[in-house]
């Protein structure tokens, strides 16, 4: 069973910086795309940032030019470096994890929070 840990999320204040990270428990076979969400409480869960198995990269337009999704296929490991945070910012993030072979399958980590404070 592939399991997700999170961690980096914490307290900062707005104009800060932090790094999440997302480690698989193995390796996922397949195409596998690595995607952060996040969900602000009374909020929709979010799509923030995606990396494809062939590198490519799409952002949310809130956190353009703020934000960077990179991946280490040898770490099984996914990373979003979050620059210039705002108080909006603020949320639950969430990693996910989507292989597709003859299947679809989506993995979850477990979240982290990240606090921006203004």
């Amino acid at each position: 069973q592939v399991q997700l840990a999170e961690s980096g999320g914490g307290l900062v204040q707005a104009g800060g910086s932090l790094r999440l990270s997302c480690a698989s428990s193995e390796t996922i076979f397949g195409i596998v795309n690595m995607n952060w969400y996040r969900q602000a409480p009374g909020k929709q869960r979010e799509l923030v940032a995606t990396i494809t198995s062939g590198g490519s990269r799409n952002y949310a337009d809130s956190v353009k030019g703020r934000f960077t999704i990179s991946r280490d296929n040898a770490e099984n490991t996914v990373y979003l470096q979050m620059n210039s945070l705002k108080p909006e910012d603020t949320a639950v993030y969430l990693c996910n994890v989507r292989a597709v072979t003859h299947l679809i399958r989506d993995y979850w980590g477990q979240g982290t929070q990240v606090t921006v404070s203004s």
